[in-house]
């Protein structure tokens, strides 16, 4: 059974360098397993909320987030359950502001502690929190005996089943300035609306090879995967795409730089599909034509980066 989940993470480091860990409860699948605090992105929830929330719940502190550190996937093989977990993640840094530090109450954690970076290869670390704090990365170990797995989401106040989509998409410029976009085929949200090439993850997929097989799918272009350059988070509570029945989708989205050393002239390679169109356009031609809003947000960043 394969099954998803979004998460997002805090790493807090004091003036002695010492990390903010937590130890996972009885009541987790992977019980003494220390992680990053964090969790759960809550349906409708974006994910620099839910690491506030988190940690706030978790440890007691009140924290800012000060930027992205990194986007990462993984799935949790959990045979008791025959569950293949996949969890996309979003971890952030963040900044003290205040609170009295103590351990969580009949929670998915039971303790939380500065932790020294000597004191690190002691520790079981959960495999996505070792790489983040540049330690090996070991199998975790997954408890044999476990509680039944947790229940469906509940549908929307009005019927409408609920989901969730964990998404990257492609800032994806040429070496002449151009952005490429991708135009949304009839029947889809946004149909006729220019969008950024790239889509959801697949299970077992990190989000940037995701990225890059979608760009191929959707422009016949290769490129070059930069750095995150942005995460937002939007619902939609009555989305009508090809199911035919409105959906109330929960969309997290991680926009890439990416960089595509030797354009050629797009193509779609699967025209049944979400995507029609794809082409190269330049600053002044982008203002001509009906985007979303996550070509608005890859705007903003470029211009704010220059």
């Amino acid at each position: 059974m394969q099954t998803r989940r979004i998460g997002a993470y805090g790493v807090l480091t004091d003036d002695a360098g010492r990390v903010l860990l937590t130890r996972s409860s009885a009541l987790s699948d992977v019980a003494g397993t220390w992680y990053l605090p964090g969790g759960g992105v809550e349906h409708g929830e974006a994910p620099a909320d839910t690491v506030v929330r988190e940690v706030a719940e978790e440890t007691g502190l009140r924290v800012a987030v000060t930027g992205v550190r990194d986007v990462v996937s993984d799935v949790l093989a959990i045979p008791a359950r025959g569950q293949r977990l996949h969890t996309d993640r979003v971890l952030y840094d963040l900044r003290l502001l205040g609170g009295e530090l103590r351990a969580e109450v009949s929670g998915s954690t039971d303790l939380v502690r500065w932790v020294a970076p000597e004191e690190l290869p002691g520790l079981r670390l959960m495999p996505f929190v070792a790489a983040a704090l540049g330690q090996p990365v070991r199998a975790p170990w997954v408890r044999p005996d476990l509680p039944p797995a947790e229940p469906a989401p509940e549908p929307s106040p009005d019927g409408a089943p609920r989901g969730q989509r964990f998404a990257a998409y492609a800032v994806a410029t040429d070496p002449a300035g151009r952005l490429l976009l991708t135009r949304i085929s009839p029947g889809y949200p946004g149909a006729g609306r220019w969008h950024l090439p790239g889509g959801g993850v697949d299970h077992g997929e990190q989000p940037g090879q995701g990225l890059l097989r979608e760009l191929r799918e959707e422009t016949d272009q290769l490129g070059v995967l930069g750095e995150v350059i942005d995460v937002s988070s939007h619902r939609d509570p009555a989305a009508l795409g090809p199911e035919g029945y409105p959906l109330d989708w929960h969309a997290v989205r991680v926009l890439y730089r990416v960089q595509v050393p030797e354009p050629t002239r797009p193509r779609v390679m699967d025209p049944d599909n979400s995507t029609d169109a794809a082409e190269w356009f330049s600053p002044t031609r982008i203002a001509d034509h009906a985007i979303t809003d996550v070509v608005q947000r890859a705007l903003d960043a470029l211009s704010s980066s220059r």
